[in-house]
């Protein structure tokens, strides 16, 4: 088993593949496994993932985590990997710390892709999910976290699926999510995100009711020059629902950017 160390904290990754180096960050509440069946489909990458702080076999550190934080550690597992730089994938909670890569260590990031995420959320929202997960456990808001995660489709169709994100999201130490929730909750991305330089995907589900693309990804488009839209019939956890389709998407995305190092 991989680990990076940040600090005291320990960092799980894994690294599939072969090519160009493509980092990939997972929502809160989920590990690194959701990205199973979009690597399956990607080729000509050197992929990388991570297990972020407070999820997976990752340290759960206590106390609120900040995006400065996670970015931090998602550097210290390039840096265990030998990458210099690379393209940066991110779901949701990944994707504010991609866009927070693309900000604090722009000469690590050649292309950033944004799936399902905001840069700006309501923080009386993440103030009371963090208050019932600290009183009362995991058990307290999984049931509509999965409502918000998998579309009502994909929960009748791919309930085996389903269950086995539910179950790690349930096995989760609720300080440690919690932790990350605060990040969101802090996030203060929206009237920095101009001056990020590199090419830009934003991924949204057009069944993403956490974070759907009117009033999230289109707020991010305003922000980032050129930035291009790739829409996908998913939820939020789109790359476990339309795996084939993400992937799609990110190879042709990195595939048209002269000097990503993506493989044509």
């Amino acid at each position: 088993m991989a680990i990076a160390r940040n600090g005291d904290v320990r960092l799980h990754w894994r690294e599939d593949g072969a090519g160009a180096p493509l980092l990939l960050l997972n929502s809160v509440g989920c590990n690194l496994t959701i990205w199973d069946g979009v690597v399956a489909h990607l080729k000509g990458f050197r992929v990388l993932r991570m297990d972020m702080r407070g999820h997976g076999a990752s340290d759960s550190p206590p106390g609120d985590a900040t995006l400065d934080q996670i970015a931090s550690d998602a550097l210290a597992v390039l840096d265990a990997a030998g990458v210099d730089r690379a393209a940066v994938c991110g779901l949701s909670l990944g994707g504010m710390t991609a866009m927070t890569l693309g900000l604090n260590a722009p000469s690590r990031v050649s292309a950033l892709i944004l799936a399902c995420t905001s840069a700006r959320m309501d923080r009386q929202v993440w103030d009371t999910r963090i208050a019932a997960v600290r009183s009362e456990g995991m058990a307290a808001v999984v049931d509509p976290v999965m409502a918000r995660f998998f579309s009502e489709e994909f929960r009748r169709d791919h309930a085996s699926q389903v269950e086995a994100v539910r179950s790690q999201f349930l096995a989760l130490d609720p300080a440690g999510y919690a932790g990350c929730c605060a990040a969101i909750r802090d996030m203060d991305l929206l009237d920095r995100i101009a001056r990020i330089a590199a090419p830009t995907l934003i991924i949204a589900g057009t069944k993403d009711a956490a974070t759907p693309f009117e009033g999230h990804g289109s707020e991010i488009r305003k922000k980032i020059a050129q930035a291009a839209v790739g829409m996908i019939p998913a939820a939020h956890i789109a790359p476990v629902e339309a795996p084939e389709l993400f992937a799609a998407l990110v190879t042709d995305f990195l595939s048209g950017i002269s000097g990503s190092g993506a493989a044509a």
